[in-house]
Formats: C-alpha cells, sequence, structure tokens
C-alpha cells in the first residue's frame, strides 16, 4: 500500500513555539527592568518557572492537559467559547498577573499597578515573534506535489487558528484537526483516526511528523501509523515509545520519504 499523505504536528514542529515563548519572557524582562528596577535574566528565568508551576495546580489543569494547551499559551490565549472555555479564560487573567507578580517578588518589588501592564506585554510579543521552523514553508511546497497533506494540532482552536494563519501554510494542507474542537488530544488515537478519514485514507497511507514522542510518536502508533520523530534541540522529552524514524530537521523529510516509498514498494 502506498504512502498518501503526511501528517504535521504544529508547535515546535512547523512554527517555533518554545524558543519564541522563552524570547517573549527575555523581552517583558527588560520591561520589568525597565518599569519596576528588576533583575532582567532572574525575571525572565523566575517568570517562565512560576508559569508552569501554577498552571500545574490551577483548577483548569486538567482540561489543559487533556486538549494539550501549555502554560506559556495560558499568558496569551484568548481562549474563545463557553462553559470550561469560559473558566479557563476568566482564570488565565488572574494567572497571567501572579505569574509577574511573584516573578517581581523574588526580587522584593511590589508593584500591583504594573502587573497587567507585563501581562499584556508577553501577548504582544508572544505574537510578533511567531516565526517558522526553518525550511518548513520549501518542505511542505514541495511535498505538497506528491502527497495530501494534513495537520493535527492539540490547544485552543481560536489560538491554533491564529497560529496557523500567521504561519501562511494553511492553503497547503487539504484538512486540518485541532483537537480543541473535538473534546480530546494527542496521544488518543480517535483524533488521529478522524483526521485520516477526512483525507480519505486508511492509517496505513499515512505517516506522521512532530516533536513529541508523547503525543505525536505514541499518538501516531495508537492510531497504527508510521511516525518520524523531529528531535528538536531544546523541547526533547522522555517516553517509552520510538519512532520509526527521526530526523533533525524538515529538509530531511522529503528524501527519506522517498526512500521509505522505494523500500515499500519494493517490499509489496
Amino acid at each position: 500500500m502506498s504512502l498518501k499523505a503526511i501528517l504535521f504536528d504544529l508547535d515546535d514542529t512547523l512554527i517555533a513555539d518554545e524558543a519564541v515563548s522563552t524570547e517573549a519572557f527575555q523581552l517583558v524582562a527588560q520591561e520589568a527592568r525597565n518599569r519596576h528596577g528588576a533583575e532582567a535574566n532572574r525575571f525572565a528565568r523566575d517568570a517562565a518557572e512560576h508559569a508552569r508551576a501554577l498552571w500545574e495546580i490551577g483548577p483548569c489543569n486538567a482540561f489543559c492537559r487533556n486538549l494539550g494547551i501549555s502554560a506559556f499559551e495560558c499568558l496569551w490565549g484568548g481562549f474563545e467559547g463557553e462553559g470550561e472555555w469560559a473558566e479557563l479564560r476568566k482564570w488565565a487573567l488572574r494567572f497571567r498577573e501572579q505569574v509577574f507578580d511573584q516573578a517581581l517578588r523574588d526580587q522584593m518589588i511590589e508593584s500591583p499597578e504594573g502587573l497587567r501592564g507585563l501581562a499584556e506585554a508577553f501577548g504582544k510579543e508572544r505574537r510578533l515573534l511567531q516565526r517558522l521552523m526553518p525550511d518548513a514553508l520549501e518542505t511542505l511546497t514541495r511535498l505538497s506535489s506528491r502527497y495530501a497533506l494534513g495537520m493535527l494540532t492539540n490547544g485552543a482552536p481560536d489560538l491554533q487558528r491564529e497560529k496557523i494563519a500567521a504561519s501562511g501554510l494553511e492553503s497547503l494542507f487539504q484538512a486540518v484537526v485541532i483537537s480543541g474542537l473535538f473534546g480530546i488530544g494527542k496521544p488518543r488515537r480517535e483524533i488521529f483516526l478522524h483526521l485520516t478519514d477526512r483525507l480519505g485514507i486508511v492509517p496505513d497511507e499515512a505517516m506522521m511528523v512532530g516533536n513529541s514522542l508523547e503525543r505525536d510518536i505514541a499518538g501516531a502508533r495508537n492510531a497504527g501509523i508510521k511516525s518520524i520523530w523531529f528531535k528538536v534541540t531544546g523541547s526533547e522529552e522522555p517516553a517509552a515509545v520510538e519512532p520509526d524514524f527521526t530526523i533533525t530537521g524538515l529538509a530531511e523529510l522529503p528524501a527519506l520519504l522517498e526512500r521509505f516509498d522505494v523500500q515499500r514498494a519494493v517490499g509489496a
């Protein structure tokens, strides 16, 4: 059976996520230094740590984990919708102020009037910093002439749509599936199969590409889909799952897929 579709993760696979969030913390830290006299490097480090810690114990943590919404996304997402989305939206506003308040207090600085400004600055900078991973556009353009392309991304629908729009890549995809629209996220097999159904293929005709062993690679295996782990420096995670293939850059994909097609044809 021939390979007909390539499925892609979004964050830290096609667009930079962890790196640009770190850069946003650093830019807000410069503002904290200018406005409040904070030591910038320490502020950036502490704010990121507080974001992770407060997110872990927050009342919306289970909801976020199920859909793959990260602590850093809670610092700038709009989270449109009712029900649990409204609860997340309300909590996130307070969460943002708490993150930067605690980072200032770590340096014995109290400035209640400045917290909203720092929280808003993070969202503004994070949006301005959005960018593609190296070789993303070129690789997708090349692959789109040979395969159907699908995107499977965890996260809030409004935030993921915003990222996709900013990337300029959407026109290259035949189908895009966002976990927040379905109430389940990767690595659940059902959401992978929803994407293959939308593309009109069976799992054995697809290959999944993603940076997360726990979500992308394990999820692909759950759904009977071959996988390629995009090993991104700085975002590695431990997981008891082995990918079928590993790359360290998107430019490696076309040649790898061509070899796979040849090997599968020979073995057929």
